[in-house]
């Protein structure tokens, strides 16, 4: 994952159950500063500071986190109260260095998130409580992987999808420990091993081993989302923001680009607007398209594009021109060969 772990309820039970646990726990990061982590609930919301949650961002920042019952419990208003507060987010099994903490919330470094921010990954903050760090985990990440392909797939307890555990987001990588017919047994940062569906995932023996997508295969794997609302940051079947939409459908065929859209627009190969083909990343800039880029977009064909624009709408397909963008586009980028 561009440039690509052990709390369990710590923090919500710890008074009942976990104390001893998230004592220890909350030594291990104190005493390993700078040391790789791995994301532990389906998908780690990363904010701006710490401890700047409402209350409906908190099934967010619980560990398992319910990704669905937040962007779901969210009005309009609600979702706009979250932009500028959040950074990225980052997927389950990920790896995070961990920089800094205040009290429950760290400072991290999502690696494979590329940003002029940091050399690392994408820097912010996160409740430790989402965080774990397993040498069994860390042990199998040489082996082949899983990556989920469905929009969202559930981890199941027992095999023949028995029992949900964990809702994952599309992209989402885990080590293979056994291959089945129709399931996959996989491993988890420190849950132990856990099943998928083989409908759900596709298997690659190394990263290397996806193979290049076409334009087309870049926006099929765009259309996936259409209509899945809009996220602040967003970086997973759940919502997405522009960028994060872009990075990650990119990043689910193989190829790694920049996190946000104004870095994406720096890198690649620039294309005339003439010579635009499907899969081609569009960008839109302030000042009539002479301004700062704020906005990234997917060329499908025909003066068209697929994106996920704002807070108030979902991913969809526009007529650039019609759609209004037309009069901010700043250029577009080819990252296929």
């Amino acid at each position: 994952m561009l440039w690509r772990k052990r709390f369990v309820f710590v923090l919500l039970l710890a008074s009942v159950f976990f104390l001893p646990a998230s004592w220890a726990m909350a030594k291990d990061i104190e005493t390993d500063m700078n040391d790789t982590f791995y994301i532990d609930v389906s998908v780690a919301t990363i904010w701006t500071k710490p401890d700047i949650l409402r209350d409906v961002d908190t099934p967010s920042a619980t560990n398992p986190a319910d990704l669905r019952k937040w962007t779901m419990s969210m009005t309009y208003q609600d979702k706009l109260g979250l932009v500028g507060k959040l950074e990225t987010q980052a997927l389950y099994g990920s790896k995070a260095t961990v920089l800094e903490r205040q009290g429950d919330w760290v400072k991290v470094a999502v690696h494979n998130q590329f940003t002029p921010k940091s050399d690392i990954g994408y820097p912010g903050w996160m409740p430790a409580v989402q965080l774990s760090k397993q040498p069994n985990y860390e042990n199998q990440l040489n082996r082949p992987f899983a990556i989920v392909t469905s929009p969202t797939a559930w981890l199941y307890n027992e095999k023949h999808a028995k029992s949900e555990f964990l809702e994952l987001s599309f992209n989402t990588r885990l080590p293979v420990m056994q291959e089945f017919e129709n399931e996959v047994l996989v491993a988890t940062p420190s849950h132990g091993k856990k099943w998928l569906k083989k409908a759900d995932v596709t298997v690659y023996k190394t990263e290397a081993d996806i193979p290049a997508p076409t334009g087309e295969e870049i926006v099929n794997t765009g259309k996936k989302f259409l209509n899945l609302p809009y996220l602040w940051a967003g970086a997973s079947g759940f919502g997405y923001d522009c960028s994060g939409f872009t990075y990650t459908i990119y990043q689910a065929n193989g190829i790694l680009i920049p996190r946000d859209s104004s870095v994406q627009a720096k890198y690649g190969t620039p294309v005339d607007r003439k010579d635009l083909q499907p899969g081609d990343l569009l960008f839109f800039a302030y000042n009539e398209g002479k301004g700062s880029v704020h906005h990234v977009g997917v060329y499908i064909g025909d003066g068209k594009m697929l994106h996920s624009p704002n807070s108030s709408t979902h991913v969809r397909i526009d007529d650039i021109e019609a759609s209004g963008f037309g009069k901010e586009y700043a250029g577009a980028r080819r990252y296929l060969k």
